[in-house]
């Protein structure tokens, strides 16, 4: 039987569990026994009728199921605070919420030039980022629990049909090394890249599609180190000297200045493309539509 009426002292106790990262860290904010709230957890999951959380190792996840739940407990809570300044008369300073989905695969430095705008309105905006999979991502979009998914690949048409797909824009790539690196395969480029020790993300991204296309066309054969589905992470090891590296040649000075690289060479055929998700086509969120303009106006 569904559930009939939310106990909110269940759902305080799981956002504590959640906020603390453990039910024994949550004991000990709240001065409860474990067995308090490991029981109390038990029986807000016999109301909802779903599994919130699942075990990884010794660490607690959250289902699908749990992290919707965990997506309105924060936006309650906030409210719940701004109600007890408002009632101490203090000032609320309400800001604008904003939840936006980031595909783990997508360039942070690209994320954070999407997102600059926000950051200019007049008005003050809150924002919650939430990093992983496409599909995991698309499925909070479509219950609206999040504004909008940023994302390398568009929407599937099999996918949820009430939720759009808002080309941002595309970027050809540049290969980055360190200036050792840089200095051997340099010359000669892209021809130099056969035997090259190469940093690539994994097969499940648009990239790498991409790329593999582009190295079988031009008969390139990197000698691959390692695969690596964070972008970040690619980009790190590739700072130590693992190995060369692409990133959109967008970013490419912020690349060079951040993980002190340089570039081997552009790839102009091999474009990254870059879209929004949200759940309506006709954009409403000030934040959302900020977002949009730029990168339509200024970014690509």
């Amino acid at each position: 039987m569904p559930m009939q009426r939310l106990n909110y002292q269940h759902l305080f106790y799981f956002w504590h569990v959640v906020t603390e990262g453990s039910i024994t860290a949550a004991c000990e904010k709240l001065h409860l026994a474990q067995p308090t709230i490991s029981g109390q957890l038990t029986v807000f999951e016999q109301a909802i009728g779903e599994k919130l959380f699942y075990k990884q190792g010794r660490k607690l996840q959250l289902t699908d199921t749990g992290r919707i739940v965990f997506h309105y407990a924060e936006e309650i809570f906030a409210l719940g605070r701004e109600l007890g300044n408002t009632l101490k008369g203090l000032p609320t300073g309400r800001a604008l919420r904003l939840s936006i989905g980031i595909a783990d695969a997508l360039p942070k430095l690209v994320v954070y030039r999407l997102m600059q705008p926000v950051f200019q309105l007049p008005e003050p905006v809150q924002i919650f980022c939430y990093e992983d999979k496409v599909e995991r991502l698309l499925a909070d979009v479509s219950l609206q629990s999040i504004d909008l998914v940023l994302s390398d690949t568009p929407l599937t048409s099999n996918s949820n049909a009430n939720v759009f797909n808002h080309l941002l824009g595309e970027s050809p790539v540049t290969v980055f090394a360190t200036a050792q690196l840089a200095a051997i395969y340099r010359p000669n480029f892209p021809r130099s890249l056969s035997g090259a020790p190469f940093l690539l993300p994994t097969g499940n991204t648009a990239l790498r599609r991409s790329l593999d296309q582009w190295f079988d066309s031009e008969s390139i054969r990197p000698n691959i180190q390692a695969e690596i589905e964070d972008s970040a992470l690619i980009k790190t090891f590739g700072k130590g000297g693992m190995g060369l590296f692409v990133a959109p040649t967008t970013v490419e000075a912020e690349i060079q200045r951040q993980y002190v690289v340089e570039v081997v060479g552009r790839i102009a055929v091999v474009k990254e493309r870059f879209y929004a998700i949200t759940v309506r086509r006709q954009l409403k969120h000030p934040a959302v539509t900020a977002i949009l303009d730029n990168a339509r106006d200024n970014l690509f």
